[in-house]
């Protein structure tokens, strides 16, 4: 049965769980604790990311086998699971450890006690392929932040409200409480359980106590055992001065939690308003001044707007419309405050006629092009 066959079982027989894991691993649930091993077994030598490299959809179906078996493999979740069709989250299930003890030649190393190549392969080596495809970090959050011009050009602090998976303030994010210990009856107190392959022996920790020998825990029931809990916070979030449109801030540690993984990082997306008269090319900072004609032919000193206050610009006699001035140090500051890095504001000159409303203006306009009858488009159009 595949995956999205198992899916819609799953959303036809328990309407609380993710997904049924009898049919993940294609057995009925009437099905005995060896057909389950066996199937479990068949199913993760098929799709094991080792004989399956670069193939999401093998590691995928991995995953669910392992998960299903998890489960289904364990007595006391199964009848857990059988009784109430809730999937635990994926921090609950343990982390089964297998590891090698030594020989034993008084077993025989025949018929079921045989071992084949692949049994040692998905026994020692199931740890290690379950790490490799589980996920040890929490995922990362992105959140949107508009700018004004102003704000990042000169840096700001703000209050990020955020909605995250963060640890539970309960067990702290163990997924588990503290209760009166008693000897585990799964292991008989020792904490693991020997498995024999031939002649040779492997322990495998027990997994009702999770290697302690005894039951001194109780499921977490504010997070139900998965360690986290959903959070608002806010979070404080420094914009560094100068910062560009399309910058990314990085939160180390703010984004989402896992049971026993690190968490993920907040990833905070800059985006800056447009200015109303400023634009920004780097640390330089471009203005278009309006020069009047009168301006611009006689000399005057006009004031121009900077971030920090107008200044004055001496606009010298015959100015052209296009000429540009270049103020030092007007443009966007650094981050660390030295002047010497700051960028500069470069003025554009752009030559206005104001509007001529009398005779009066009219006639010195006359007046003004007879006494300087001078082509000045002859050097474009010769």
């Amino acid at each position: 049965m595949d995956l999205k066959t198992a899916l819609r079982a799953s959303s036809a027989s328990h309407a609380n769980a993710v997904m049924d894991l009898y049919s993940v691993l294609g057995v009925q649930r009437s099905a005995s604790p060896d057909e389950i091993e066996r199937a479990y077994r068949r199913l993760a030598r098929r799709y094991h990311p080792g004989l399956n490299p670069g193939d999401r959809r093998a590691e995928e179906r991995f995953r669910q086998v392992e998960g299903a078996y998890e489960i289904l493999g364990n007595r006391d979740r199964r009848q857990s699971y059988d009784r109430h069709g809730i999937v635990p989250a994926s921090g609950e299930i343990a982390t089964t450890r297998v590891s090698f003890a030594g020989f034993d030649f008084s077993a025989a190393a025949e018929g079921a006690s045989a071992a084949t190549f692949s049994e040692l392969f998905a026994d020692v080596f199931q740890d290690a392929a379950r790490r490799a495809t589980s996920t040890e970090r929490g995922l990362d959050i992105e959140v949107p932040l508009r700018l004004t011009f102003e704000e990042a050009v000169r840096g700001a602090t703000f209050g990020m409200p955020i909605v995250r998976q963060a640890p539970c303030s309960v067990c702290r994010g163990q997924g588990w409480t503290a209760a009166a210990p008693q000897s585990c009856e799964e292991c008989g107190g020792a904490g693991v359980h020997h498995v024999a392959r031939g002649h040779m022996v492997f322990t495998r920790k027990c997994e009702r106590c999770d290697g302690l020998g005894d039951l001194s825990r109780d499921v977490c029931r504010t997070c139900a055992g998965a360690g986290v809990q959903t959070q608002r916070e806010t979070v404080r979030v420094d914009v560094p001065a100068g910062i560009d449109a399309g910058a990314r801030l990085v939160i180390s540690g703010q984004g989402h939690t896992v049971r026993g993984g690190a968490p993920g990082d907040l990833h905070v997306l800059v985006d800056v308003a447009p200015h109303r008269y400023f634009e920004r090319s780097g640390r330089d900072l471009r203005l278009t001044l309006p020069v009047a004609v009168h301006e611009a032919a006689l000399g005057a000193r006009v004031d121009v707007p900077t971030l920090d206050g107008p200044v004055k610009l001496r606009v010298p006699p015959g100015t052209a419309s296009g000429q540009r001035f270049r103020l030092r140090g007007r443009g966007v500051g650094s981050s660390d405050g030295n002047p010497e890095t700051a960028g500069d504001l470069l003025v554009d000159v752009q030559i206005v006629l104001p509007p001529v409303r009398d005779e009066r203006s009219k006639a010195l306009l006359r007046e003004f092009a007879a006494l300087n009858d001078v082509d000045v488009r002859k050097d474009l159009f010769p």
